[in-house]
């Protein structure tokens, strides 16, 4: 599986919701298994320049190629480009790329660092 994850910075915070429509289009396009598109919340305690955020899950490389060469993708861009100032993206590849921690392995590693007492 891939994800796509792709990040926004509006050139006047007045227009953040004409970018959430524009990129609410995205959401029609077939090919993607999940696709979101939300307001920043901007609580994280170093940076909260991201305005906007479209994240994907995609089956393979020809569905995220397939979803990029979608009319309704073109729409998107025609309508939020003038009202962007930055757009960072990044795709990985979850099965192959992926470093993380399950449940399980954070509870073991939690309990080891517990002190056990005595003295």
């Amino acid at each position: 599986m891939i994800r796509h994850i792709v990040l926004f910075t509006a050139k006047d915070k007045a227009n953040i919701d004409q970018i959430i429509e524009g990129l609410s289009v995205l959401t029609t396009i077939p090919h993607a298994r999940r696709l979101e598109v939300a307001c920043n919340r901007k609580t994280d305690q170093l940076g909260n320049d991201i305005d906007v955020v479209v994240y994907g899950e995609f089956d393979n490389e020809a569905d995220l190629a397939a979803y990029k060469a979608h009319d309704l993708y073109q729409e998107s861009i025609r309508r939020v480009r003038p009202l962007r100032e930055l757009r960072f993206a990044a795709d990985y590849n979850v099965s192959a790329e992926v470093r993380f921690a399950s449940t399980e392995a954070t509870s073991q590693a939690a309990r080891r660092t517990v002190p056990t007492g005595g003295g």
